[in-house]
């Protein structure tokens, strides 16, 4: 096969989705952002994180945007009005890509529609989250606030930039951060 041919993806059959997650930042009039106090997952239950959710096979990020937001909030969201605010290389349990995307602009009015996922809804001013809001998150926020596109979290040493340094041993590139650390 040629070298510039397109291949088709082979995805492990075990999975129903990609290792990739969508998350909504949703602002309202006075700019506050909405999130969800996360319930009954066994990650990070009782933090406060945004409406997200897996891409399933086949599925877009802009259709999990709109079918996440409809379980878990019920209300309705125009693809054409969701702005593209960012992508996050993300260590957790698993490395995985996530995809951010922001909006003003929906139909109803959020409510808690996953109750044994989520137990509260917060409008939160976007400069000053609650302290229990995932790290990530606030990182997102402001990448979406600042115009970066592009993000690693969770990857580098504790008091290592994200590249190793040469002195530094390679594998100290791979630990996890410490809690609050943020690649900037």
């Amino acid at each position: 096969m040629p070298e510039h041919a397109e291949q088709d993806f082979v995805f492990d059959t075990r999975h129903d989705r990609y290792p990739v997650a969508v998350h909504v930042i949703l602002t309202d009039e006075t700019g506050r952002v909405l999130l969800m106090r996360r319930a009954g997952s066994g990650y990070a239950d009782g933090r406060l994180a945004l409406p997200a959710g897996h891409v399933d096979l086949g599925e877009t990020p802009t259709a999990c945007a709109r079918r996440e937001i409809a379980e878990e909030l019920g209300i309705q969201l125009d693809p054409t009005r969701l702005q593209p605010s960012g992508v996050m290389f993300r260590r957790s349990l698993e490395p995985r890509v996530d995809i951010f995307f922001s909006t003003s602009t929906w139909g109803g009015t959020p409510i808690i529609r996953e109750p044994h996922k989520c137990t509260e809804l917060v409008w939160s001013d976007r400069h000053e989250l609650p302290a229990d809001t995932m790290d990530f998150v606030g990182a997102a926020i402001t990448n979406a606030s600042t115009g970066r596109h592009y993000d690693e979290h969770g990857w580098q040493a504790a008091g290592q930039p994200c590249a190793p340094s040469s002195t530094a041993a390679p594998e100290a590139a791979l630990l996890p951060a410490e809690a609050g650390d943020t690649v900037r």
